[in-house]
């Protein structure tokens, strides 16, 4: 097997839309080699603890409302050439994902992670939820078979928090500076959301690098 480490922030559209592609790539490849782990990294890591209006957030970011409906309208287009029916009118607030990836790394230990990443992207961009609000967590947390009570102790506590910046600036400083980002075997990084085609490419290759591993034995 093969490890899979993908970088990625629930807010990100961009990491939906690379993870819908790469799961295309998977299902038709359902004996493929990868075991996939995810990892934090904050696109806004000074975003203000409950998080800022959407609009404001957007304009502040894209230097205004056209600049922002321009760059996600290019973004919703891609998102439905995937099938993803992404409603971003519905959010109302860009959340902080501290709580949001500590919830990704203690699904982690449950072996749980998949279905999490999921449960938040849906929540964020298909439902408009806030991703940073405790009870929408826990129900998260709940939806994907993890205790919530467990999770809502942990969330406002300050397990692991000092973990997740550490593990993101970890990453910042082997050169990730957008997301997602991924990581195959420990060696070769693969930025941005890339269609399907190239992740069969990359398991053929894989496998041809093991067969000839196997033949030279």
């Amino acid at each position: 097997m093969i490890k899979l480490d993908i970088i990625s922030d629930p807010i990100c559209p961009w990491c939906f839309i690379g993870k819908t592609r790469l799961e295309k790539a998977l299902a038709q490849e359902p004996d493929h080699p990868f075991v996939i782990e995810w990892h934090p990294f904050q696109l806004n890591p000074d975003m203000p603890a409950d998080g800022m209006d959407r609009r404001d957030y957007l304009e502040t970011k894209f230097g205004g409302k056209e600049n922002a409906v321009r760059v996600y309208g290019e973004i919703e287009k891609h998102a439905l050439e995937e099938g993803l029916n992404i409603d971003f009118a519905a959010i109302k607030r860009t959340p902080n994902t501290i709580n949001a990836h500590r919830l990704i790394h203690w699904a982690g230990i449950e072996q749980k992670q998949n279905a999490v990443v999921d449960a938040l992207f849906a929540a964020y961009f298909t439902e408009g939820r806030d991703i940073g609000d405790t009870d929408v967590l826990a129900d998260i947390a709940d939806s994907a078979g993890m205790d919530a009570a467990v999770v809502r102790k942990l969330l406002v506590s300050n397990s692991d928090v000092e973990d997740i910046r550490n593990r993101d600036a970890h990453s910042r400083q082997m050169g990730v500076n957008s997301v997602p980002t991924f990581i195959v075997a420990n060696q070769h990084a693969v930025p941005g959301a890339q269609p399907a085609d190239l992740w069969l490419r990359v398991i053929a290759d894989l496998r041809a690098q093991q067969a000839a591993g196997d033949a030279a034995e």
